[in-house]
Formats: C-alpha cells, sequence, structure tokens
C-alpha cells in the first residue's frame, strides 16, 4: 500500500481514488450481502435505466475526525431515510437504514488513512448511490439495481475562512411544481447547470431558484437550501414540497432554536419581502453554511448584513454545527455515530 502525500490543508473538493468503496447488487426481490472492491470503476449493461432514464438517486454525508483521535459519522440514518425517499419516487428498492449505515462504515474504516487529521478542517466525503441497471430498452423501471459507497478527503469549503458570496435569481425553474424538486436525484442537478453557468458568468457564486409555480418565493441557493435570519431572531427557511429537505437545513433549525432560542420557522420566503432579513445564507453537506452576501433581482443587488463580512448570527451557527460534527461541542441525542 504506497504512502499517502496529501497535503491536508490544501485539498480541495476534487475526486480522489481512495483505497476500497462498497456495492451490493438488489436482483429478484432482495439486496445481497455487499462487499468492498478495490475497483473503481462500473461494468453495467448498455440498456440501464439509470443511462437512459435518469433512474438513479444519491446522497453526500462526511466522517469526521475528533480530537481524541475518534472517527465519527453526522446523522446518517437521516441520509439513509432521504435516500429512501427518492427510492419511491423513481421506483426504486429502498436500502435497509441498517444496511445503509453499515456500508458507511465499512467504507470509512477501508479508507480510514484517508479520513484527514483533527484540526485541518478537512474531512472524509462519502458519496451513497443507488442505481437501475440490467438488461432493459423500454419506458419501465430496471429489474436490478447497484448499491454502492465510495469516499474521498475533501478540504473546508471556506479557505481562509468564511466570506459571504452574492447570488443572483434565476429564470429557470429547477423542479416543476409535483416533480422531483424533493428527491436527490441527478436530474435535478444536470438540469441547474446552465442556470449556474450563467450566474457565474455574470460574477455570481451561483443562481437562486423561484418556487416554479408562481416564481415569486425562494426556493433553493444553486444545490443548497436558503435561510434567512430577522432582526427580531427568528431562523426563517423556505418550505416547499419541491424543496430537497436539508439535513444541514434540520440541523440548524433545532441548533437555532435549542441552542440560541431562536424562533424558527418554514414557509414563503417571498422575494419581495427581503428587507425583513439582517442575514441570509444557504446550507448543505459541502459548505455546512455559505453566506448571502446579496441577491440580485431585476437588476438590483439587495444587500443583507454585508458582502465582506460574515454576520454574527450566521457565524454562531456554524461555529456551533461545525464543532458537533467535529466532536468539540455535544451533540443532541442520536446525532453521532461513532466507526
Amino acid at each position: 500500500m504506497e504512502n499517502l502525500t496529501i497535503d491536508w490543508t490544501n485539498l480541495g473538493f476534487d475526486y480522489i481514488k481512495t483505497d476500497l468503496r462498497y456495492i451490493s447488487v438488489w436482483e429478484n426481490g432482495e439486496w445481497d450481502n455487499g462487499v468492498l472492491i478495490k475497483d473503481n470503476t462500473l461494468c453495467i449493461e448498455e440498456g440501464s435505466p439509470a443511462l437512459h432514464y435518469g433512474q438513479q438517486c444519491f446522497e453526500g454525508l462526511k466522517a469526521y475526525r475528533t480530537k481524541s483521535g475518534e472517527i465519527q459519522l453526522f446523522r446518517p440514518d437521516e441520509n439513509a431515510k432521504r435516500l429512501n425517499n427518492s427510492a419511491n419516487r423513481l421506483l426504486m428498492p429502498e436500502v435497509p437504514i441498517e444496511k445503509f449505515i453499515d456500508a458507511c462504515k465499512q467504507v470509512v474504516k477501508a479508507n480510514e488513512r484517508f479520513v484527514p487529521p483533527y484540526g485541518t478542517g478537512a474531512t472524509l466525503y462519502l458519496r451513497p448511490f443507488l442505481i437501475g441497471v440490467g438488461d432493459n430498452i423500454g419506458l419501465k423501471p430496471a429489474n436490478k439495481f447497484i448499491f454502492s459507497v465510495f469516499c474521498i478527503p475533501v478540504g473546508p469549503y471556506f479557505k481562509g475562512g468564511m466570506k459571504p458570496f452574492n447570488f443572483m435569481i434565476s429564470d429557470y425553474d429547477r423542479a416543476a411544481p409535483k416533480g422531483t424538486g424533493a428527491a436527490k436525484v441527478g436530474g435535478n442537478y444536470a438540469g441547474s447547470l446552465i442556470a449556474q453557468k450563467k450566474a457565474k458568468e455574470k460574477g455570481y457564486a451561483d443562481a437562486i431558484f423561484l418556487d416554479p409555480a408562481t416564481h415569486t418565493k425562494i426556493e433553493e441557493v444553486g444545490s443548497a437550501n436558503f435561510f434567512g435570519i430577522t432582526a427580531n431572531n427568528e431562523f426563517i427557511t423556505p418550505l416547499s414540497p419541491s424543496i430537497l429537505p436539508s439535513i444541514t437545513k434540520y440541523s440548524l433549525l433545532e441548533i437555532a432554536r435549542d441552542y440560541f432560542d431562536m424562533k424558527v420557522i418554514e414557509g414563503d420566503v417571498n422575494i419581495s419581502d427581503l428587507d425583513k432579513f439582517i442575514e441570509a445564507g444557504a446550507c448543505g453537506t459541502a459548505a455546512v453554511i455559505t453566506p448571502i452576501g446579496g441577491i440580485e433581482y431585476n437588476g438590483n443587488l439587495h444587500v443583507f448584513h454585508s458582502t465582506k463580512d460574515v454576520g454574527p448570527i450566521t457565524k454562531k451557527l456554524y461555529d456551533t454545527l461545525i464543532g458537533i460534527q467535529f466532536g468539540d461541542i455535544p451533540a443532541p441525542k442520536g446525532w453521532i455515530y461513532t466507526v
């Protein structure tokens, strides 16, 4: 086994081949036991519904090295539940929660040397995915499925510290009103690439999508969930059947309420009501929180706290969640799974 020459403090979010990954096959109505393999390539049938009809979904979560050297996962049971919600939406078999968590633990243990040291800010990112395969050509569910988990070490999202980013409202829709917006399926992301490209060409970090039915309410920020903070100590985030339910967002809702006595609200966030927010951000697994400096809409940039400095409430929410994930702050019951 070759020695690692990874510069832990300068990792990005790029693919790195690790030692082993987990793979399991569903066929004839049941899952096999699953195995760890060295090969990082998949051999699938040319008629696989994942390739032609998008019958696939995925997840993202991280493993964290604590100060004592232990490795822990953050709420993997919630990722398992969300994967199964996506699977149900696309007529794929569920992966039992215990199997999902066991697969993640196996992959982390098998690639322990790739788990970044405590204090670097880096983590081990896990990518579970579920795809429909097998010989097929007609538009129908697959009769064979692959569930796999691989991992890569990734650096902290913010190099040199957090800073606000500006976003722009997109003319494109991320999802249909009764479509797959609440499922973590690849088609949602492929369809959003053009909006992201146009936003970046104009100098913005990413696009913000409005609700597809009325185009009056904020739904998602790129591939993350939106939140706003009011002067009345409220943490407000959109609620919609076409938003992917972010595990990070629901964790922040609990932290805001239970650690900082904030009033938490899930509801409509009208694009015309941005004035009520003194801070805003986007949240997800990769960045935890991306502070939003301003939002461009109809030619005007609406600035929240600042386009240069992170708001104090956003910063303390970020520090608390990161502290829990790395084991420096006691976690709510059931949030941490030791590997």
